[in-house]
């Protein structure tokens, strides 16, 4: 991929204040898309990503946008128009990455109904509903990408419903490529497996054992990390990857083979 692969771009990254979703904001940026990060609720590690990327040459801005409620889509969309206004002045866009999500780690007999809904709403309507408001100002040639989950794929009744989540999401990047098809937009999901990010520290860091297991795993024989994600990400947002759409791409370094 040329140098400057991305420029004159503009991005929208969900959950890109920290782990993979920095990651991939501070990728695209320096392949020189315009970024706006958006976050929950931990506004200083957003106002971080946006420093790292502007020591670093390049252009981002934060926006706050909490998902799983109603009306979440809307209020994002508010919000980048507000931050964004320097970047992307009248309101346009090349590439959307649905990278926020939360998991559950319940079984299926443990699981509320409340939990479920939970993260059905940050997981895939947030992501549908940011799309159907973000479409018009998607710019033909445009690109989709959705953060979906090697559990999609690989059973997991430990996070059932994350995975069930992830499977949905799936399913909507193979109905957006079909649909944004005649508009040179491309939709594709990214599947990462067991990354080392804050999200895993808690079982993941510190303990040789686990993250051994977590290496066993894996074809390659290591625990996945950020930038291996965001670098997939930055192909498909490239040009180079203008002929692919529709598609899951296997980013857990070759689980369950």
């Amino acid at each position: 991929m040329a140098a400057g692969a991305l420029e004159g771009k503009v991005a929208l990254v969900t959950g890109g204040s920290r782990g993979i979703g920095r990651a991939i904001a501070e990728r695209l940026a320096r392949d020189g898309a315009a970024v706006g990060v958006a976050y929950a609720r931990d506004e200083a590690a957003a106002d971080e990503t946006v420093e790292r990327i502007r020591k670093d040459g390049g252009r981002a801005f934060a926006l706050h946008a909490e998902l799983g409620r109603h009306g979440d889509a809307t209020r994002l969309w508010t919000a980048f128009d507000a931050a964004g206004k320097d970047h992307a002045p009248d309101g346009k866009l090349d590439i959307i990455v649905n990278n926020a999500g939360i998991g559950r780690s319940a079984p299926l007999a443990s699981l509320t109904e409340d939990g479920f809904d939970e993260v059905f709403a940050v997981n895939v309507r947030a992501p549908f509903f940011i799309v159907q408001q973000g479409l018009p100002r998607l710019r033909d040639g445009g690109r989709i990408i959705n953060i979906s989950s090697g559990a999609a794929r690989l059973a997991a009744p430990e996070i059932i419903a994350y995975g069930a989540t992830k499977g949905a999401l799936d399913t909507f990047t193979l109905n957006l490529a079909k649909e944004l098809g005649p508009r040179g937009i491309t939709a594709n999901s990214v599947a990462p497996g067991i990354v080392d990010t804050d999200v895993n520290a808690s079982w993941l860091r510190g303990d040789p054992q686990a993250e051994a297991h977590a290496a066993s795993l894996a074809a390659l024989g290591r625990v996945g990390q950020p930038e291996d994600v965001a670098d997939i990400v930055a192909f498909l947002a490239s040009d180079d990857a203008r002929w692919v759409t529709g598609r899951v791409i296997d980013a857990t370094g070759g689980a369950g083979l």
